[in-house]
């Protein structure tokens, strides 16, 4: 589709120069496209970044905006109303290290976002191109947390939003989209199925931005300031390994496209660093290639609790497989046991409730760590992504009192064993 304001010339996204093919490198100039119009492969945006100092970051707000000069964003992004995601904590987890017996270890804690995912920061970065690019209403297709953000984004934007979920997807999740009063439509069919009608509707609705579909290579930069974060965190310092959960793999590649812009920039030194991604294994396609030593990555059909995860034909697969096998790390996946235990663990440990997601985070590191494929003696940070009060299902049947007592100092004693 073409833009309905400006010219591909004159828009204002800041440093954006245009987008590239990730696959033959054909350029094309801004606009909302997505696929390479000689090989069909994916578009990404190409940048001409300039003179960037650690200084001016650190001068900028307490949110995303800080990185505006390395965003596909307008200069004045931050005058527009959003959600203002970002600068969330960087947990030192000592307890959760001792438990997993790794030297130093860190939790990058994205519970803290606005509508408690790191999907806020990707919307945020899709609305600010979205409104460039002439659009006027902002949509998805989801497994919950982008619902979530898109429609947050939109009620403080003042836009209409128009959200497609699977109608299987957690009521908690269904819940925090609705009572933004968008247009939210559940669909029969997984998440992949839900995709494939949203990809229909962009084409035939071009004022509708579809932030993971017509405006992707926009929305998929916003993961870049994961990685910007927490190497400013750091003190402006890589760290030597981070592990990094899979749905469509764009976060996981984005976080990699950091560390490397930022050493290329001179704002961090450029030493080596292993990326490690994590899937459950009922819907593990990345993780089987990686195994299989493949290169292709073959659909499968989702079976997880971890339904945020739950994308059997990742967009980004064969991506994360370049990023993990050139930085020497890996793909792991657990089982759905395994991710409860890892939700708990880090509970347990550092007071830190994740979602599903988090859960196969943390067990996968575990089992990186059992195999040998993670150096424990290596700085390492897990990305925590979500909310758990999003996926209370998970545990609903692990955890509750473990007494009902006579309202008595006596009987609680009784319970607690003295």
């Amino acid at each position: 589709m073409t833009t309905s304001v400006g010219t591909p010339t004159t828009l204002d996204l800041g440093p954006a120069t245009g987008l590239s093919c990730r696959e033959c490198g054909h350029r094309v100039p801004l606009a909302a496209e997505f696929a390479c119009g000689e090989c069909f492969g994916p578009l990404e945006v190409s940048y001409d970044f300039g003179a960037v100092r650690r200084e001016d970051i650190e001068a900028g707000p307490r949110s995303i905006w800080r990185y505006r000069r390395l965003l596909p964003v307008p200069s004045d992004v931050d005058s527009h109303p959003n959600t203002d995601p970002g600068c969330t904590r960087l947990v030192r987890a000592d307890r959760l290290a001792a438990e997993l017996g790794v030297r130093r270890l860190w939790v990058k804690d994205d519970t803290g976002n606005p509508t408690h995912s790191f999907k806020d920061r990707v919307v945020a970065v899709a609305l600010a191109a979205a409104r460039t690019l002439g659009f006027t209403v902002l949509a998805c297709p989801s497994t919950g947390n982008l619902a979530n953000a898109v429609a947050a984004a939109a009620a403080r934007a003042g836009w209409e939003s128009v959200v497609l979920i699977p109608s299987s997807l957690e009521r908690a999740k269904v819940l925090t989209t609705a009572v933004y009063e968008g247009a939210l439509i559940a669909v029969d069919g997984n998440y992949d199925d839900v995709n494939r009608l949203a990809t229909e509707l962009a084409a035939e609705h071009e004022d509708w931005a579809f932030v993971n579909v017509n405006v992707r290579p926009y929305y998929a930069e916003g993961s870049k300031t994961l990685g910007y974060e927490i190497a400013e965190q750091l003190g402006w310092r890589l760290p030597s390994q981070v592990v990094v959960p899979v749905a469509s793999g764009s976060q996981l590649t984005k976080v990699d496209k950091a560390f490397r812009e930022l050493g290329e920039l001179g704002l961090v030194e450029p030493t080596p660093y292993r990326v490690f991604g994590a899937q459950a294994t009922g819907c593990a396609p990345v993780s089987a290639a990686f195994k299989a030593g493949q290169d292709v990555v073959a659909p499968v059909r989702p079976s997880t609790i971890a339904r945020s995860l739950a994308i059997g034909a990742p967009a980004d697969g064969p991506y994360v497989l370049d990023a993990v096998r050139r930085t020497n790390g890996a793909v792991e996946d657990v089982t759905d046991e395994e991710v409860v235990e890892g939700i708990r663990l880090l509970a347990r440990t550092e007071g830190i409730f994740a979602e599903t997601a988090g859960g196969v985070t943390v067990a996968t590191a575990k089992k990186l760590i059992e195999t040998g494929q993670l150096d424990p003696d290596a700085e390492t940070v897990l990305l925590i992504t979500g909310d758990g009060l999003k996926t209370l299902d998970a545990v609903a049947d692990r955890v509750g009192p473990r007494a009902t007592v006579a309202p008595s100092a006596a009987a609680v004693r009784a319970a607690l064993g003295f």
